[in-house]
Protein backbone atom coordinates (compact mmCIF):
# COMPACT_ATOMS: atom_id res chain seq x y z
CA UNK A 1 0.00 0.00 0.00
CA UNK A 2 1.72 3.23 -1.12
CA UNK A 3 1.77 6.47 0.89
CA UNK A 4 0.84 9.79 -0.73
CA UNK A 5 1.22 12.23 2.16
CA UNK A 6 2.33 12.35 5.77
CA UNK A 7 0.84 14.43 8.58
CA UNK A 8 3.09 14.98 11.57
CA UNK A 9 1.72 15.46 15.09
CA UNK A 10 3.28 16.57 18.33
CA UNK A 11 5.14 13.97 20.37
CA UNK A 12 2.93 12.04 22.82
CA UNK A 13 -0.23 13.30 21.08
CA UNK A 14 -2.11 11.43 18.34
CA UNK A 15 0.05 8.88 16.49
CA UNK A 16 1.61 9.79 13.15
CA UNK A 17 -0.87 9.21 10.35
CA UNK A 18 -0.39 8.62 6.65
CA UNK A 19 -3.14 8.91 4.06
CA UNK A 20 -3.07 6.24 1.40
CA UNK A 21 -3.98 6.73 -2.23
CA UNK A 22 -7.25 4.91 -1.50
CA UNK A 23 -8.17 7.57 1.06
CA UNK A 24 -7.75 5.42 4.13
CA UNK A 25 -5.63 6.73 6.97
CA UNK A 26 -2.92 4.42 8.28
CA UNK A 27 -2.27 4.76 11.99
CA UNK A 28 -0.72 2.75 14.77
CA UNK A 29 -3.42 0.91 16.73
CA UNK A 30 -3.38 1.84 20.41
CA UNK A 31 -3.88 -0.90 23.00
CA UNK A 32 -6.60 1.06 24.76
CA UNK A 33 -8.67 1.11 21.58
CA UNK A 34 -9.19 -2.65 21.70
CA UNK A 35 -9.31 -3.20 25.46
CA UNK A 36 -12.99 -3.51 26.31
CA UNK A 37 -14.00 -3.92 29.94
CA UNK A 38 -17.35 -5.55 30.63
CA UNK A 39 -19.18 -7.09 33.55
CA UNK A 40 -19.37 -10.87 33.80
CA UNK A 41 -17.28 -13.64 32.25
CA UNK A 42 -15.94 -13.88 28.73
CA UNK A 43 -17.46 -16.61 26.60
CA UNK A 44 -14.57 -16.44 24.12
CA UNK A 45 -11.04 -15.18 24.62
CA UNK A 46 -8.79 -14.94 21.56
CA UNK A 47 -5.11 -14.14 22.09
CA UNK A 48 -2.53 -13.35 19.38
CA UNK A 49 -4.71 -15.07 16.78
CA UNK A 50 -3.23 -15.22 13.28
CA UNK A 51 -4.66 -16.87 10.18
CA UNK A 52 -3.03 -17.49 6.81
CA UNK A 53 -4.56 -18.76 3.57
CA UNK A 54 -1.43 -20.00 1.88
CA UNK A 55 0.86 -16.94 1.83
CA UNK A 56 -2.00 -14.50 2.49
CA UNK A 57 -1.89 -13.28 6.10
CA UNK A 58 -5.63 -12.83 6.66
CA UNK A 59 -5.73 -12.05 10.41
CA UNK A 60 -2.98 -10.29 12.37
CA UNK A 61 -2.51 -10.81 16.12
CA UNK A 62 -6.16 -10.58 17.11
CA UNK A 63 -6.73 -10.36 20.87
CA UNK A 64 -10.33 -9.97 22.00
CA UNK A 65 -12.70 -11.10 24.76
CA UNK A 66 -16.36 -11.67 23.89
CA UNK A 67 -18.90 -11.52 26.73
CA UNK A 68 -21.57 -14.16 27.14
CA UNK A 69 -25.31 -13.60 26.63
CA UNK A 70 -24.82 -10.57 24.42
CA UNK A 71 -24.59 -9.58 20.76
CA UNK A 72 -21.13 -8.79 19.39
CA UNK A 73 -21.04 -7.25 15.91
CA UNK A 74 -18.02 -7.60 13.63
CA UNK A 75 -17.89 -4.82 11.04
CA UNK A 76 -15.45 -3.60 8.41
CA UNK A 77 -14.97 -3.47 4.63
CA UNK A 78 -14.86 -6.59 2.46
CA UNK A 79 -11.73 -8.68 2.85
CA UNK A 80 -10.77 -7.37 6.29
CA UNK A 81 -11.03 -10.73 8.08
CA UNK A 82 -14.45 -10.58 9.76
CA UNK A 83 -15.71 -13.91 8.47
CA UNK A 84 -12.29 -15.50 8.91
CA UNK A 85 -12.36 -14.55 12.59
CA UNK A 86 -15.93 -15.83 12.96
CA UNK A 87 -14.92 -19.22 11.54
CA UNK A 88 -12.07 -19.41 14.05
CA UNK A 89 -14.61 -19.58 16.87
CA UNK A 90 -15.85 -23.03 15.86
CA UNK A 91 -12.84 -24.10 13.82
CA UNK A 92 -14.64 -24.02 10.50
CA UNK A 93 -11.38 -22.81 8.96
CA UNK A 94 -10.13 -26.37 9.54
CA UNK A 95 -12.24 -27.30 6.53
CA UNK A 96 -10.17 -25.01 4.26
CA UNK A 97 -7.02 -26.82 3.14
CA UNK A 98 -4.97 -23.67 2.64
CA UNK A 99 -5.83 -22.23 6.06
CA UNK A 100 -3.31 -22.15 8.90
CA UNK A 101 -4.21 -20.86 12.36
CA UNK A 102 -1.82 -19.80 15.11
CA UNK A 103 -2.61 -18.36 18.52
CA UNK A 104 -5.24 -19.14 21.10
CA UNK A 105 -9.03 -19.22 21.26
CA UNK A 106 -10.61 -20.23 24.55
CA UNK A 107 -14.27 -21.13 25.04
CA UNK A 108 -15.22 -20.83 28.71
CA UNK A 109 -11.53 -20.93 29.54
CA UNK A 110 -10.81 -24.12 27.55
CA UNK A 111 -8.48 -23.97 24.52
CA UNK A 112 -10.36 -25.07 21.40
CA UNK A 113 -7.20 -25.42 19.29
CA UNK A 114 -5.53 -27.98 21.51
CA UNK A 115 -5.14 -31.57 20.33
CA UNK A 116 -7.99 -33.93 21.03
CA UNK A 117 -10.81 -31.38 20.80
CA UNK A 118 -14.04 -33.06 19.62
CA UNK A 119 -15.05 -30.86 16.68
CA UNK A 120 -18.54 -32.34 16.51
CA UNK A 121 -19.13 -31.42 20.13
CA UNK A 122 -17.54 -27.98 19.61
CA UNK A 123 -19.86 -27.23 16.71
CA UNK A 124 -22.85 -28.36 18.76
CA UNK A 125 -21.89 -25.80 21.38
CA UNK A 126 -21.03 -23.15 18.78
CA UNK A 127 -23.62 -23.23 16.00
CA UNK A 128 -23.43 -21.19 12.81
CA UNK A 129 -25.94 -19.56 10.47
CA UNK A 130 -24.59 -18.67 7.05
CA UNK A 131 -25.14 -15.76 4.68
CA UNK A 132 -27.55 -17.56 2.36
CA UNK A 133 -30.32 -19.75 3.77
CA UNK A 134 -29.42 -23.41 3.33
CA UNK A 135 -32.34 -25.56 4.49
CA UNK A 136 -32.15 -29.26 3.74
CA UNK A 137 -34.48 -30.47 0.95
CA UNK A 138 -36.64 -32.13 3.60
CA UNK A 139 -39.76 -31.24 5.53
CA UNK A 140 -39.74 -28.37 7.99
CA UNK A 141 -40.04 -30.91 10.80
CA UNK A 142 -37.12 -33.00 9.52
CA UNK A 143 -34.90 -29.93 9.21
CA UNK A 144 -35.32 -29.21 12.92
CA UNK A 145 -35.04 -32.82 14.06
CA UNK A 146 -32.06 -33.69 11.83
CA UNK A 147 -29.33 -32.65 14.28
CA UNK A 148 -30.79 -34.29 17.41
CA UNK A 149 -31.47 -37.48 15.43
CA UNK A 150 -27.93 -37.46 14.01
CA UNK A 151 -26.41 -37.06 17.47
CA UNK A 152 -28.65 -39.77 18.94
CA UNK A 153 -30.49 -37.37 21.22
CA UNK A 154 -33.83 -38.36 19.69
CA UNK A 155 -34.80 -41.81 18.44
CA UNK A 156 -37.86 -42.34 16.28
CA UNK A 157 -39.12 -44.91 13.82
CA UNK A 158 -40.07 -48.57 13.86
CA UNK A 159 -36.93 -49.87 15.60
CA UNK A 160 -37.22 -47.29 18.35
CA UNK A 161 -40.87 -48.23 18.89
CA UNK A 162 -40.04 -51.93 19.01
CA UNK A 163 -37.37 -51.23 21.61
CA UNK A 164 -39.75 -49.09 23.62
CA UNK A 165 -37.71 -45.92 23.13
CA UNK A 166 -39.69 -43.91 20.58
CA UNK A 167 -39.16 -40.19 21.18
CA UNK A 168 -41.83 -38.95 18.78
CA UNK A 169 -43.59 -36.87 21.42
CA UNK A 170 -40.32 -35.32 22.58
CA UNK A 171 -39.44 -34.57 18.97
CA UNK A 172 -42.73 -32.73 18.48
CA UNK A 173 -41.99 -30.63 21.56
CA UNK A 174 -38.48 -29.91 20.30
CA UNK A 175 -39.73 -28.82 16.86
CA UNK A 176 -42.26 -26.44 18.37
CA UNK A 177 -39.80 -25.02 20.89
CA UNK A 178 -37.15 -24.31 18.25
CA UNK A 179 -39.58 -22.82 15.77
CA UNK A 180 -40.96 -20.58 18.50
CA UNK A 181 -37.41 -19.65 19.44
CA UNK A 182 -36.82 -18.59 15.84
CA UNK A 183 -40.13 -16.66 15.67
CA UNK A 184 -41.42 -19.00 12.96
CA UNK A 185 -43.94 -21.26 14.68
CA UNK A 186 -47.03 -19.15 14.01
CA UNK A 187 -46.23 -19.08 10.30
CA UNK A 188 -45.57 -22.79 9.73
CA UNK A 189 -47.27 -24.75 12.51
CA UNK A 190 -49.94 -26.10 10.15
CA UNK A 191 -47.49 -27.29 7.47
CA UNK A 192 -44.61 -28.96 9.27
CA UNK A 193 -44.52 -31.76 6.71
CA UNK A 194 -44.13 -29.38 3.75
CA UNK A 195 -40.76 -29.15 2.02
CA UNK A 196 -38.68 -26.39 3.60
CA UNK A 197 -37.56 -25.20 0.17
CA UNK A 198 -41.08 -23.85 -0.34
CA UNK A 199 -40.61 -21.23 2.37
CA UNK A 200 -39.71 -17.63 1.59
CA UNK A 201 -36.08 -16.55 1.92
CA UNK A 202 -36.66 -14.91 5.28
CA UNK A 203 -38.55 -17.94 6.57
CA UNK A 204 -35.79 -20.24 5.35
CA UNK A 205 -33.19 -18.21 7.24
CA UNK A 206 -35.25 -18.35 10.44
CA UNK A 207 -35.65 -22.09 9.88
CA UNK A 208 -31.87 -22.39 9.72
CA UNK A 209 -31.67 -20.53 13.02
CA UNK A 210 -34.26 -22.91 14.49
CA UNK A 211 -32.21 -25.85 13.19
CA UNK A 212 -29.15 -24.44 14.96
CA UNK A 213 -31.13 -24.11 18.20
CA UNK A 214 -32.22 -27.76 18.04
CA UNK A 215 -28.87 -29.09 19.29
CA UNK A 216 -28.89 -26.75 22.33
CA UNK A 217 -25.90 -24.53 21.47
CA UNK A 218 -24.37 -21.99 23.79
CA UNK A 219 -23.19 -19.69 21.00
CA UNK A 220 -24.71 -18.74 17.65
CA UNK A 221 -22.40 -17.37 14.96
CA UNK A 222 -24.08 -15.45 12.15
CA UNK A 223 -22.31 -14.49 8.94
CA UNK A 224 -24.36 -11.69 7.37
CA UNK A 225 -27.62 -13.57 7.96
CA UNK A 226 -29.84 -10.85 6.47
CA UNK A 227 -27.76 -9.68 3.52
CA UNK A 228 -29.90 -11.53 0.97
CA UNK A 229 -33.25 -10.64 2.55
CA UNK A 230 -35.82 -7.90 1.98
CA UNK A 231 -36.29 -5.15 4.59
CA UNK A 232 -39.27 -6.83 6.30
CA UNK A 233 -37.46 -10.17 6.63
CA UNK A 234 -34.33 -8.34 7.77
CA UNK A 235 -36.29 -6.61 10.52
CA UNK A 236 -37.59 -9.96 11.76
CA UNK A 237 -34.07 -11.38 11.85
CA UNK A 238 -32.84 -8.35 13.79
CA UNK A 239 -35.65 -8.67 16.34
CA UNK A 240 -34.83 -12.34 16.66
CA UNK A 241 -31.12 -11.70 17.25
CA UNK A 242 -31.94 -9.39 20.15
CA UNK A 243 -34.24 -12.02 21.67
CA UNK A 244 -31.66 -14.79 21.25
CA UNK A 245 -29.07 -12.84 23.26
CA UNK A 246 -31.18 -13.37 26.37
CA UNK A 247 -30.20 -17.06 26.31
CA UNK A 248 -27.26 -17.34 23.91
CA UNK A 249 -24.02 -15.59 23.03
CA UNK A 250 -24.43 -14.16 19.52
CA UNK A 251 -21.55 -13.05 17.28
CA UNK A 252 -22.66 -11.51 14.00
CA UNK A 253 -20.76 -10.35 10.92
CA UNK A 254 -22.52 -7.54 9.09
CA UNK A 255 -21.72 -5.03 6.36
CA UNK A 256 -24.73 -3.01 7.48
CA UNK A 257 -23.43 -0.53 10.05
CA UNK A 258 -26.94 0.65 10.90
CA UNK A 259 -27.82 -2.95 11.67
CA UNK A 260 -24.82 -3.30 13.96
CA UNK A 261 -25.79 -0.10 15.75
CA UNK A 262 -29.37 -1.33 16.22
CA UNK A 263 -28.84 -4.83 17.53
CA UNK A 264 -25.38 -5.21 19.09
CA UNK A 265 -24.10 -4.59 22.59
CA UNK A 266 -20.48 -4.26 21.52
CA UNK A 267 -18.79 -3.81 18.16
CA UNK A 268 -15.38 -4.88 16.85
CA UNK A 269 -14.05 -3.01 13.83
CA UNK A 270 -11.71 -4.87 11.47
CA UNK A 271 -9.95 -2.84 8.80
CA UNK A 272 -7.50 -3.30 5.94
CA UNK A 273 -5.05 -6.17 6.34
CA UNK A 274 -6.97 -8.20 8.90
CA UNK A 275 -6.30 -5.96 11.90
CA UNK A 276 -8.66 -5.37 14.80
CA UNK A 277 -8.56 -1.57 15.07
CA UNK A 278 -11.17 -0.77 17.71
CA UNK A 279 -13.48 -2.71 20.02
CA UNK A 280 -15.92 -1.43 22.58
CA UNK A 281 -19.46 -0.52 23.52
CA UNK A 282 -21.50 -0.10 20.34
CA UNK A 283 -22.74 3.39 21.22
CA UNK A 284 -19.17 4.54 21.86
CA UNK A 285 -17.86 3.03 18.61
CA UNK A 286 -20.49 4.77 16.50
CA UNK A 287 -20.77 8.05 18.39
CA UNK A 288 -17.21 8.65 19.58
CA UNK A 289 -14.64 6.34 17.93
CA UNK A 290 -11.09 6.71 19.16
CA UNK A 291 -9.47 5.72 15.86
CA UNK A 292 -9.47 8.16 12.96
CA UNK A 293 -9.67 5.22 10.56
CA UNK A 294 -12.78 3.91 12.29
CA UNK A 295 -14.41 7.33 12.18
CA UNK A 296 -13.58 7.60 8.47
CA UNK A 297 -15.04 4.14 7.82
CA UNK A 298 -18.22 4.79 9.78
CA UNK A 299 -18.77 8.15 8.06
CA UNK A 300 -18.31 6.58 4.64
CA UNK A 301 -15.00 8.13 3.61
CA UNK A 302 -13.78 4.67 2.48
CA UNK A 303 -14.91 1.06 2.49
Amino acid sequence: MSDSSTTETAEDEQPTTTTTTAGETVEEVQDEWIEYDFDGPAKFSATDLNVWYGDDHALHDITIDIPENSVTALIGPSGCGKSTFLRCLNRMNDRIKAARVEGSVELDGEEIYQEGVDLVELRKRVGQVFQSPNPFPKSIRDNIAYGPRKHGDINTGLLARLLGGDDREREEELVERCLRGAALWEEVSDRLDDNALGLSGGQQQRLCIARALAVDPEVILMDEPASALDPIATSKIEDLVEDLAEEYTVVIVTHNMQQAARISDQTAVFLTGGHLVEYGDTDQIFENPQSQRVEDYITGKFG
